[in-house]
């Protein structure tokens, strides 16, 4: 057999997984990820050796993701299924949805696979945005989709996690599974706990997300689980226009309020000097006063 037809025969170039420097091919590919190494809690014989290590390998990655994304503009973390095709609803809604962010100057962020995040980061893209994918190391590949300018590949959840909520004025969720969940909660958690302020929260997709907000007002706020506000940190619709606007104004009302509190800071600073420099002039009175020669002559 020649080589040629033995490479053919067995060593097929088939998956592939990029870890810095480091290129894994077929067998060399693990069977587990970091993660999942991470908080498997039965292999805890050597976790005084290999925690060490891994706290390093998860800084360098909060590292790596500051250093990358601190340049970032404006940004929306836009999520959704993977398993959506091309042609769904969400996909179509998600490609017009990056076009009009990039148009009002934000770059888009997504998980930077396929399905809804693919559709968001090439609508982004063809509109002469800023496209940009956060990856995550998974059990299947998906690798990053072709639309994304700027990736990062990211070992651990919660790093990850960190990134979409730092570099971001707003998350816009559309249909999608247990990950698109977990996002949108935390963002809703962030901003219930005062964590992060004046952060929009858009679900877009009325009739998929119809049942949820349902019962959110008719089980959760019912039974004083969560105020009757914090439905009002969600902005529900289908219109992206819509979507942007609303992004787009509580941004311009956060910028108000921080113009504000800067104003009112050195008003009261100004207030302040002025407080202080009567009160000396008052005490250098009361200084010449008490050594007036004439008067300390009458007495």
């Amino acid at each position: 057999m020649s080589q040629s037809n033995g490479r053919e025969a067995g060593r097929a170039p088939g998956r592939e997984r990029h870890r810095g420097a480091v290129t894994l091919r077929r067998q060399a590919i693990p069977t587990s990820t970091a993660d999942q190494r991470l908080l498997d809690s039965r292999g805890r014989d050597d976790w005084k050796t290999r925690d060490a290590w891994r706290a390093l390998r998860i800084l360098s990655e909060f590292v790596e993701g500051f250093d990358t994304l601190a340049d970032l503009p404006p940004a929306v973390s836009v999520f959704g299924s993977a398993r959506s095709g091309p042609d769904s609803v969400e996909c179509r809604m998600a490609q017009e949805l990056g076009a009009a962010l990039a148009r009002a100057g934000y770059a888009v962020i997504t998980g930077g696979g396929p399905g809804v995040m693919e559709a968001a980061n090439r609508g982004a893209s063809e509109a002469g945005g800023l496209s940009v994918g956060l990856g995550i190391e998974l059990p299947f590949e998906q690798g990053i989709n072709d639309w994304v300018d700027l990736a990062i590949d990211f070992r651990y959840f919660f790093a990850r996690k960190t990134m979409f909520v730092k570099y971001a004025q707003a998350f816009v969720v559309l249909p999608g599974g247990f990950g698109t969940m977990d996002e949108l909660f935390e963002a809703l958690t962030l901003v219930q706990t005062g964590k992060v302020t004046r952060f929009p929260v858009v679900l877009m997709g009325t009739e998929y997300w119809r049942g949820l907000m349902d019962w959110l007002r008719d089980t959760m706020a019912a039974g004083g689980k969560i105020g009757p506000v914090d439905l009002d940190l969600i902005c529900l619709t289908d219109d992206v226009n819509a979507a942007v606007r609303h992004i787009v104004e509580a941004e311009a009302a956060l910028s108000a309020e921080q113009e504000a509190v800067r104003d009112e800071a050195v008003a009261r600073t100004a207030a302040d000097q002025r407080s202080a420099a009567a009160q000396h002039a008052v005490a250098d009175q009361r200084k010449a006063g008490r050594t007036d020669p004439d008067e300390a002559g009458e007495g």
